[in-house]
């Protein structure tokens, strides 16, 4: 396959940065090609197609932590050693998200209704149930207990498929790209009628905002998925290869016990960011 040979794992878990073009490439292709032959299911083929494109790098980076983990290194070590992976997968979904900014962004606006069709109606119903809650406690609770579902899901994803949650990630890579596009794309035609440096300003202003709004809670909230996803994917390969039963797959079986739990609390301060630290800001 031309994508998958384009990078090699190893090297991209030692320079990670280069992964945001390769996600932002692997989105713009699958997002053209999906208007083009899909078009009436655009905004859900173009998911499958990034997930197809990432799976080879995903699975291998996974094959390479779960080396990792036989070495018998100490567990400080280890986690070290897997935030490597972690960052590479944050890198990979960065730029899938910014690559479906910009094009909600540039793109005509009844196209734009068609390749994000599925991810704004996504949107609509999470600030549906968000706004609907009178109190702030009970907004945590259902972000909360919402993520912890797809954290859920993550594992399972991983577990069974290998590399099986990049189809999560990568479907809320699409949400948070729209809902970003989104609010540029409202803001910037409301400032669309200034002219010269203070029409640059105010674009370059709602350009960031629109980024920030959904980092803050963003960033520890996609991590612990990819936490929770590396966790199940390499237990998976573990059993594939048939470690169980072994002190080694002992061993692994704790190092994935510590990144769940690490995955669990990341989930938890992205709630209370959501909900009592976004507000305020934005």
């Amino acid at each position: 396959m031309v994508l998958e040979s384009i990078v090699n794992p190893f090297k991209s878990e030692n320079k990670p940065r280069n992964l945001i073009f390769l996600g932002f490439v692997y989105s713009t292709i699958a997002l053209f090609l999906s208007s083009w032959i899909f078009k009436s299911q655009a905004s859900l083929i173009m998911v499958f197609l990034t997930v197809m494109a990432c799976i080879p790098l995903v699975y291998n980076i996974i094959k390479i932590e779960e080396e990792k983990d036989l070495q018998d290194l100490e567990e400080k070590i280890l986690l070290k050693e897997h935030s490597k992976a972690l960052l590479a997968f944050m890198t990979l979904f960065i730029g899938i998200a910014l690559s479906c900014t910009l094009w909600y962004v540039a793109l005509p606006a009844d196209t734009v209704s068609v390749l994000f069709q599925t991810q704004s109606e996504t949107i609509q119903n999470i600030n549906s149930n968000v706004t609907g809650s009178a109190i702030k406690f009970n907004a945590f609770v259902n972000i909360f207990l919402n993520n912890i579902k797809v954290l859920i899901l993550c594992i399972l994803f991983a577990f069974l498929y290998g590399s099986g949650a990049i189809f999560i990630l990568t479907w809320n890579a699409s949400v948070i790209g729209t809902a970003m596009g989104n609010f540029i794309r409202s803001n910037l035609a409301y400032y669309s009628n200034l002219v010269g440096f203070e029409k640059s300003a105010q674009y370059f202003q709602v350009i960031s905002i629109g980024l920030l709004k959904y980092v803050i809670h963003g960033i520890p909230e996609i991590l612990s998925y990819f936490v929770a996803g590396l966790a199940g994917g390499i237990i998976s390969v573990a059993v594939i290869k048939h470690d169980f039963g072994t002190r080694k797959f002992e061993h692994i079986l704790l190092d994935s016990a510590d990144l769940l739990l690490l995955s669990i609390f990341l989930v938890f301060l992205a709630g209370l960011l959501e909900v009592y630290v976004t507000p305020i800001v934005f």
